[in-house]
């Protein structure tokens, strides 16, 4: 058992010392104390010290709009000369958030004025190499900041510039529309240098179409002087553009039925990289979901994403556009390793025979588009900084394998440099990469079966940098290229501090910050000095100040947690590692305890199992978690005698690859196998009535509840599945088809996985709540198992709906209710006077 109760009650100590200068109905976040050693500042008196554990823990006041707890620090970042601290924070009683400046890095916050936040926001930048300024745009228009921080706007129109780029000759670039131009930033001066039109290239007269077109040109001397005037003045426009150097170059005419994915224009300016495809409907396609609740009294309808039964593969094409030369290659995926292995074949084959078929494999081209970009800064096409080379990250349809490739100009080919393949599926995170230096490439891989850093020299092996049984996350480099900053849980896997390692893996990866809990960083411009959000269990974000240099420490900068919030008494969690009857790694488990918990009394406790949603998360860590209102509700759990469980089981985020897969063709397996390992410990070990068990969770979770309830009888006496999947072959593409392929290449892993199929099973108490205008798991998910209980004559179930909730609830009201009814169903459920 790993105690998080020192954690927490520094953390604790630390909230409430903040209150002493600060009120939490402040605009901004606070001044804290001047440092006065290397030590996170603690203020010795506490005003609040006599209120701790005072204020009454009620249901409506944990699902009361959040304000009441402190309007916490959002989405930190540096300025862009890297003197301020810039966060975002809500506005009381609005959804509206304020941006706040923190200047210098010293004093209090304060809220930015609208007119000044083109100085400060940045949705994209990019830094010169051989001239000193950074160019960003703000708003979808290019701004450039100086050395002395003058700022100079660019563009200002509603046309959207982006994909910015530093030019070797000191002159910036970006995208607009299909459209290429570069710009000089100290006169203003812009030119097209390249546009793509997705259409036939222009011609002086159509041919003949048809019999009579043909003869009307032989024979009409009139018709054949007007083609050719036009000829001419067409021959004449074309020499016009290419000789006069003032106009505008000659578009790229590409196939027509294609579109533009994503395309970079080279430093250089000499080439273009475009990937193009078919268009891609992710909406037009689908289906339609009502809402029942509208101003005008009537019923409206939106269109909604497509289920993975109905996806369609995404192929991409990438294509050379030569500027200089005005020429089009699109280059061949045949270079890759892999490129037309058939990857599924044993699946494919386990499907046939299940229908009495044969299945022969067969090698054909498989379908590879750009790697998706998962909040990466650079994007899955990347130049290195003088434009002699590309390299470009690419994935397989069937989410089976990951290249990273440069190209061979000359060759007009790729030049596989990473291979990463995986027997389940290439994780959709932890693929950052980009250049360390115009011949070597860093990257981030599970290929031992953590994420880890690399870095490869384009003609050499690829070297490891981190390594060991713990999660690199969020990489980024410094610019003087010598150092990797990362987060990443080395300690213990519910513990993220920051670390740094040396790019030529000269050294260990050495601790910057050890704040236990969690600590999430972001690195200055100037690469000296870090903003850390940090948590525990029992301390929202706040933000930290220090310097990337170990040993020293961090400073706290805001605090805005509120008084009410300190003043009642949580529990602090345990996080267990509870022993598992099938794999060798625990399952890491938050245990929520009564106060006067002792596990040696004659009478047993109910417990109840919290299962955390989008399946692929972490949630037994020991920092402030997103289910802040379940944290909440069960330190009320507790206060009516209850033990909680909050598990991490296998296919959550935090321990690597194995644990992620897991679940692979199997979902809802090895997390109920979980489910029973943790219930047999709560037993076992803490006095729990075995027969007073019951069980919660969202989306996931509510998948899982299903899963426990329905393949378990007898698991859990009760348990309440919100907005929950029921069937996965109606759920998007993106997500399933990575855990289970599609419907029709493996039926069988569906069934396996699916609620519905296992609804026979259900004997123990369940409440659905579904959500009306869910957009992410359809309201018909739990309208088609419902018909499905009706058929079954199951009893002992009951359905809550909320016509005017998405899968995120956003009303008050409709989070009391809600819980209010699970608390209901236990208190019903697991109380000896059920009977």
């Amino acid at each position: 058992m790993v105690k998080s109760r020192l954690v927490i009650a520094i953390g604790a100590a630390l909230l409430a010392a903040s209150c002493a200068s600060t009120s939490p109905a402040n605009d901004g976040a606070a001044m804290a104390p001047a440092a006065t050693s290397k030590q996170v500042q603690t203020v010795s008196a506490d005003p609040l010290a006599s209120a701790q554990g005072t204020a009454e823990l009620t249901m409506e006041q944990i699902m009361a709009d959040p304000d009441w707890m402190g309007r916490f620090p959002e989405n930190a970042f540096w300025s862009l000369d890297g003197n301020d601290m810039l966060f975002y924070q809500k506005r009381e009683g609005s959804d509206i958030r304020d941006l706040m400046v923190i200047k210098n890095a010293q004093g209090d916050a304060q809220r930015v004025p609208l007119s000044d936040y083109h100085f400060y926001v940045a949705d994209e930048t990019e830094r010169s190499a051989v001239a000193d300024w950074i160019a960003y745009t703000y708003e979808g228009n290019v701004f450039v900041r100086f050395a002395d921080n003058s700022v100079r706007q660019l563009t200002r129109d509603e046309a959207r510039q982006h994909n910015l780029q530093a030019m070797t000759d000191g002159s910036l670039s970006y995208q607009q529309g299909n459209d290429f131009y570069v710009v000089n930033v100290n006169t203003g001066a812009s030119r097209q240098v390249a546009s793509i039109k997705f259409e036939d290239a222009p011609q002086a007269n159509k041919p003949a179409a048809d019999y009579l077109a043909r003869e009307e040109q032989q024979l009409i001397q009139f018709v054949q002087k007007e083609r050719k005037a036009a000829a001419e003045r067409f021959e004449r426009e074309q020499q016009l553009q290419a000789e006069n150097p003032t106009l505008a170059p000659k578009p790229f005419y590409l196939d027509k039925s294609k579109q533009l994915v994503d395309a970079r224009l080279s430093p250089r300016g000499d080439k273009i990289i475009a990937a193009i495809s078919e268009p891609q409907a992710w909406r037009e396609d689908g289906d339609i979901m009502p809402n029942y609740i509208n101003e005008d009294g009537r019923v409206s309808s939106e269109r909604v994403r497509r289920r993975v039964a109905d996806a369609k593969p995404n192929e991409q094409q990438l294509v050379i556009l030569d500027l200089q030369n005005h020429s089009d290659t699109t280059l061949t995926y045949n270079t890759l390793p892999g490129w037309n292995e058939d990857v599924l074949a044993e699946v494919k084959r386990e499907n046939h025979e299940a229908r009495g078929e044969d299945y022969e494999s067969e090698q054909k081209p498989r379908a590879i588009h750009l790697m998706a970009d998962w909040g990466w800064e650079n994007g899955a096409m990347q130049w290195n900084e003088d434009g002699t080379q590309l390299a470009v990250m690419l994935e397989a349809w069937d989410n089976k394998d990951r290249w990273i490739a440069t190209v061979d100009f000359a060759g007009k080919k790729l030049v596989a440099q990473d291979r990463l393949h995986d027997d389940a599926w290439i994780n959709y995170t932890h693929n950052e990469f980009g250049w360390l230096n115009t011949e070597t490439l860093w990257f981030m891989s599970e290929a031992d079966g953590y994420s880890h850093l690399y870095v490869k020299p384009l003609n050499g092996d690829r070297q490891q940098l981190t390594a060991g049984d713990y999660v690199v996350e969020t990489a980024e480099l410094s610019r003087d290229a010598e150092y990797f900053y990362f987060q990443a849980n080395i300690d213990h896997p519910g513990i993220y501090e920051v670390y740094r390692v040396k790019t030529d893996g000269s050294s260990k990866p050495e601790a910057l910050t050890d704040l236990g809990g969690m600590t999430a960083f972001e690195l200055s411009p100037t690469d000296d000095q870090l903003l850390l959000t940090h948590s525990t269990p029992l301390m929202p974000p706040e933000l930290y100040h220090k310097s990337t240099q170990p040993g020293d420490a961090p400073e706290r900068k805001t605090f805005t947690v509120s008084e009410k919030f300190l003043s009642i008494d949580w529990t602090a969690p345990d996080v267990v590692g509870v022993p598992s009857s099938h794999v060798e790694r625990p399952i890491y488990t938050r245990i929520y305890t009564p106060e006067d918990f002792d596990a040696d009394r004659a009478e047993a406790y109910p417990a109840v199992v919290f299962i955390h949603g989008a399946g692929y998360l972490q949630n037994a860590h020991l920092g402030w978690s997103n289910y802040f209102r379940e944290f909440m509700f069960h330190s009320l759990l507790n206060k009516h005698g209850y033990v909680v469980a909050d598990l991490d089981y296998r296919g959550s985020k935090g321990y690597g690859r194995d644990w992620r897969t897991a679940i692979y063709r199997q979902m809802g397996t090895p997390e109920v196998e979980d489910l029973v390992d943790v219930a047999d410990y709560l037993q076992r070990e803490l006095n729990v009535d075995g027969d007073r068990l019951g069980t919660y969770g969202g989306s996931y979770g509510g998948f899982l509840t299903f899963m426990a309830l329905f393949k378990e009888p007898g698991l859990f006496e009760a348990g309440s599945a919100l907005r929950p999947v029921t069937d996965w072959a109606h759920y998007n593409v993106g997500y399933t088809s990575n855990i289970l392929n599609l419907p029709q290449d493996d039926t069988i892993a569906y069934r396996r996985s699916s609620p519905i199929y296992f609804a026979e099973g259900l004997q123990d108490a369940l409440l659905i709540n579904a959500p009306m205008i869910d957009d992410n798991v359809f309201f018909q998910d739990s309208v088609r198992l419902v018909q499905r209980l009706i058929e079954l004559k199951k009893t002992d179930w009951e359905t809550a709906i909320y016509p005017v909730e998405p899968h995120g609830f956003r009303q008050p009201e409709s989070w009391l209710n809600e819980y209010r009814r699970i608390f209901k169903l236990f208190e019903e459920n697991l109380k000896p006077e059920r009977d």
